[in-house]
């Protein structure tokens, strides 16, 4: 700057002689200069000299002036040596189109640009335009002329912007400045600015708006950089919440160094401008406020959106907290949504770790409660018992097991459905919304599935399903939603398939499912017969004199002698036979019942409520059975009765038991439509939807489960009739069981009339014997033998009884809900048999 200086004095006291004797002229003149330098013009020579060609076609001799003027700037532009040619042009304009004022020029070779200032206004030429603005004011830029109202209107210089931007600089790291100061509220989070505006400079109200927009972005990052560090020093933080955190941070570091550039910027031009090496580029790409702004507008997306985050965090955890993010993915904004998916993309790492041990091995490290799946806490520890008898070949002898180990079995029962069902929990609130219902519960039932696998069915070939599926799919990761999904399904095929095979194959599951079929749902016909045929003498007697070894031992005998024996010998021993408690007064028929053991982890599938179901169904087809079973016997009985009372010429029973055929041929006709209609009709319907299930399965133990409940609630819905009808739901069904004990009741009578009958005969014979003169020994009267009247109005009582509830539980059928049910009251009266004995009733009624 000195050499300027001098250079400008040498000048000025070449230029204006003058000024060598008059040193006040010579000051002012070098005042002007130093002003006419202190301007700032656009770096722009090319509209600088379009400038001055139009000032030169005003001149006297426009052309030749215009053309000396492109002369003498090109050979300005050739000059290697000058370095700042625009800045010299602009001062030769200024001086020429500046008149200095208040001096007079004496001599008329004086440069007309530096001639004194005349004390009087020059008047205006008529030509020229009085719209055109005063020569002073040519040269100087809007906000210079703005910047110089509002000094001589206001008596105040404005604040300089290099000091503001070092105290925005500071707000955007929440740090208080020394014109600028950061006030915080405790109560509701809200920072406001305050401005030292100085009696001597003040801040413009536009500037205080432009930093108050910067300023947002210091708050911004004032709340995210107090969320990390408060979650740093915090316990029980989740993994999720940890890896935001971590990418907050990372966020937060890239942000430290955009600041420390533009520390830099400030530090370079302010070392500059103190050493007076300033040049004119640092004007054009120094740092001010509104290029500060520019740089930023990103940031302050990035801080709206951290922000965003960190108050979404403080409620979420989690799977949650993965759903709030990922619910902004959902924007119109590509900036916004490139930058969740980023986001989305370091946070859901932990998710995916979990996720991939869980799909992967079936194990669930989920130590913060984060994922999807739960753990029951009372069942964490808890694991499948596995009964060394499940093992195909585990246990020699057919019924080795049948008389102990009831009641631990039981309770093994009770906890392999129930760690199935339990153990794990699927929680909806916890589930990203980038997975989906319906894949996580394919994924929930996959990590079971393997689970159950492990520790339940013990499967040795474990290590090679699992290499298998984990070489289906790659790393799962939140760019890679498809992969994500191929690899969910194939870990899910392939774990409910290895499930069905270990079920099928290893545990004999379809096996099992027959053996309840056979036995309990007495689809075995010659091991039913058997068993009814030894059992019956012990089963009238009373229930407390029955001894279950006895029991046992009648039920080997059955199988022994009946096709049962050639199945499997681990099915046969768990074939038991028990009793139930009993009441006083009840015999046998009443307290018997078949039992099937089962245990881990057959007992996931055949659980507790589905034994008890079985053993329901068992009790009423074994009823229905006895009852016709009784009535056969009785239906023989007849019929040879029949022609031996007819040899005997004893024809005053022709009538009765006329009547006695006549009502046991209806019953026949209903218990063996009965028979028909749930063995045919529902039991081997439903058999054969089970084992299409089975033949192509799908789905997984869930599905498996499902399909044995539909399969096993049909037939117990169907064969005991049920009805939808609240409160009603076992109305048909007491109708059949009272029904069934008024054919037993029917079946005593008809045997006291038998035996009536047989006695007639004896004594008439006696009476003929003795006219011939033959002697025999009288037969002895037992007592409270009923009389004939008796027992006819007995027979002629239980028929009656019998018509009415099979009309009523035809009728009932007719419009029952199920289908079938409807059916079977068509087959039970095909000819409208009870429909015309209906009206009849009805017309005796009437008369």
């Amino acid at each position: 700057m000195p050499d300027i200086f001098s250079s400008l004095d040498v000048l000025v006291l070449t230029l204006v002689p003058e000024s060598r004797t008059n040193q006040k002229l010579r000051d002012e003149l070098l005042a002007h200069c130093k002003e006419i330098l202190s301007r700032s013009h656009v770096n722009d020579i090319g509209h600088l000299a379009t400038l001055i060609k139009k000032r030169l076609l005003q001149s006297a001799s426009p052309s030749s002036a215009s053309l000396r003027f492109t002369n003498l700037l090109s050979r300005l532009l050739d000059q290697p040596v000058l370095t700042r040619k625009h800045e010299a042009l602009v001062f030769l304009d200024a001086l020429a189109s500046s008149p200095y004022p208040n001096q007079h020029v004496p001599s008329g070779d004086f440069l007309a640009s530096l001639q004194p200032p005349r004390t009087t206004v020059p008047p205006i030429s008529p030509t020229s335009d009085s719209q055109a603005p005063p020569r002073s004011l040519i040269g100087k830029s809007k906000a210079e002329l703005l910047r110089e109202y509002r000094t001589r209107s206001e008596g105040h210089s404005h604040l300089s912007e290099n000091f503001l931007i070092k105290d925005t600089l500071y707000l955007l790291q929440g740090i208080s400045g020394k014109y600028i100061q950061l006030s915080t509220s405790e109560q509701d989070d809200q920072s406001k600015l305050i401005f030292a505006d100085d009696i001597r400079c003040v801040i413009p109200t536009p500037v205080k708006s432009l930093i108050h927009r910067l300023a947002e972005v210091g708050h911004l990052y004032t709340r995210v950089d107090t969320f990390v560090n408060d979650r740093k020093g915090r316990s029980g933080v989740g993994m999720i919440e940890q890896s935001l955190c971590h990418h907050l941070q990372a966020q937060l570091t890239e942000y430290y160094r955009l600041i420390a550039v533009l520390e830099s910027q400030i530090s370079t031009a302010t070392a500059r401008s103190t050493t007076g090496h300033a040049d004119f580029r640092d004007e054009e790409t120094g740092l001010t406020l509104k290029r500060l702004d520019v740089w930023i507008t990103e940031w302050r997306l990035r801080m709206r959106m951290m922000s965003v985050c960190v108050e979404g965090a403080r409620e979420a955890h989690g799977g949650a907290l993965v759903n709030l993010i990922h619910s902004y993915t959902d924007n119109g904004d590509p900036f916004i949504r490139k930058f969740t998916d980023q986001l989305l993309e370091e946070v859901s790492q932990p998710f995916f770790s979990t996720l991939h041990k869980w799909l992967f091995s079936g194990e669930l490290y989920d130590p913060c409660n984060e994922f999807f799946v739960a753990i029951n806490s009372e069942l964490a520890h808890v694991q499948y018992l596995l009964h060394p008898s499940s093992l195909a070949g585990g246990v020699d002898g057919m019924f080795g097991a049948l008389g102990g180990e009831t009641d631990d079995m039981s309770i093994e029962r009770e906890g392999g459905l129930r760690l199935w069902e339990a153990k794990y929990q699927f929680r909806v609130d916890m589930l990203p919304l980038f997975v989906g219902e319906a894949f996580g519960k394919k994924i929930f039932s996959t990590g079971k599935s393997l689970n159950f696998i492990r520790y339940s069915c013990q499967d040795s070939d474990w290590v090679a399903t699992r290499e298998k599926m984990s070489n289906t799919g790659g790393t799962l990761k939140y760019s890679d939603i498809v992969g994500l999904e191929r690899s969910i399904d194939s870990a899910y095929s392939t774990a409910s398939k290895r499930l069905f095979e270990i079920f099928v194959e290893k545990f004999k599951l379809l096996d099992h499912l027959r053996a309840l079929k056979h036995y309990l749902l007495l689809g075995h016909g010659d091991f039913a017969e058997q068993l009814m045929e030894t059992l019956g003498p012990n089963l009238i007697r009373p229930a407390n004199t029955l001894y279950r070894h006895n029991l046992t031992a009648t039920l080997e005998t059955a199988i022994r002698t009946s096709n049962a024996q050639n199945d499997p010998a681990d099915v046969l021993r768990r074939l038991d036979a028990r009793m139930l408690e009993y009441s006083h007064g009840e015999i046998g028929w009443d307290v018997f019942t078949l039992e099937y053991k089962v245990d881990a982890p057959i007992d996931t599938i055949l659980d507790p409520d589905s034994m008890v179901k079985y053993l329901k169904l068992f009790r009423h087809l074994w009823r229905m059975k006895r009852v016709e079973s009784a009535l056969s016997q009785g239906w023989m009985r007849v019929a040879g009765a029949s022609r031996t009372f007819l040899k005997l010429h004893a024809t005053d029973f022709d009538y009765d038991w006329h009547q006695i055929r006549i009502a046991m041929a209806e019953m026949i006709h209903f218990i063996r439509q009965m028979l028909a209609y749930c063995h045919i009709e529902v039991i081997e319907c439903s058999w054969k939807s089970l084992m299409e299930f089975f033949q192509e399965p799908e789905g997984d133990l869930d599905a498996m489960i499902e399909a044995h409940r539909s399969y096993l609630d049909r037939m117990v819905r169907k064969v005991l009739l049920l009805s939808s009808k609240t409160g009603k739901e076992e109305a048909l069904l007491s109708q059949v069981q009272e029904l069934f004990s008024t054919i037993l009741q029917f079946r005593d009578a008809m045997d006291s009339f038998y035996h009536y009958c047989l006695s007639e005969t004896a004594r008439r014979d006696q009476t003929k014997d003795a006219e011939r003169g033959i002697y025999t020994i009288p037969t002895q009267q037992r007592g409270n033998v009923p009389t004939l009247s008796q027992i006819r109005n007995l027979v002629k009582e239980y028929s009656a009884t019998f018509s009415g509830l099979a009309l009523s539980i035809v009728h009932a059928l007719q419009s029952h809900p199920d289908l079938d049910c409807r059916f079977l009251g068509i087959r039970l009266s095909f000819s409208d048999f009870y429909r015309a004995k209906k009206e009849q009733l009805l017309q005796h009624k009437h008369t």
